[in-house]
């Protein structure tokens, strides 16, 4: 299914596009709410590949809104990334912080993405 590759992927504007369009199906399943879920572990995903891309502790905040944005979601600004990304580290999903003055993430080098059974 598409909403499974996307959500293992990181494709975060896929599985919008396959909620949106199964909208009225995944109401009357019962499982729009878990799908909302599945948004965050897909963004959660993208995030992680860029943690292993860059290779880094200290990510900047702009590689994340350049992917946010190349996979069309064109309208999120860099304060939208930061909130996002600290509502991840709030909620579990990423460990470590926002560096303000340097606009970065600064990842936990043990941990920086804990098992997604640690917190589903």
């Amino acid at each position: 299914s598409s909403g499974i590759n996307a959500e293992y992927g990181g494709n975060i504007k896929l599985l919008n596009d396959t909620i949106e369009k199964n909208a009225a199906f995944f109401i009357r399943a019962g499982i729009y709410l878990i799908l909302e879920k599945l948004k965050v572990i897909t963004l959660r995903n993208l995030f992680k590949k860029i943690y292993l891309i860059t290779g880094t502790f200290q990510i900047d905040v702009a590689r994340f809104q350049v992917a946010l944005n190349w996979l069309g979601l064109e309208d999120v600004d860099s304060d939208e990334t930061e909130c996002i990304l600290a509502n991840m580290i709030n909620d579990g999903y990423i460990k470590g912080y926002i560096s303000e003055q340097h606009k970065k993430i600064v990842v936990s080098k043990v941990t920086a993405f804990p098992k997604l059974s640690s917190f589903l």
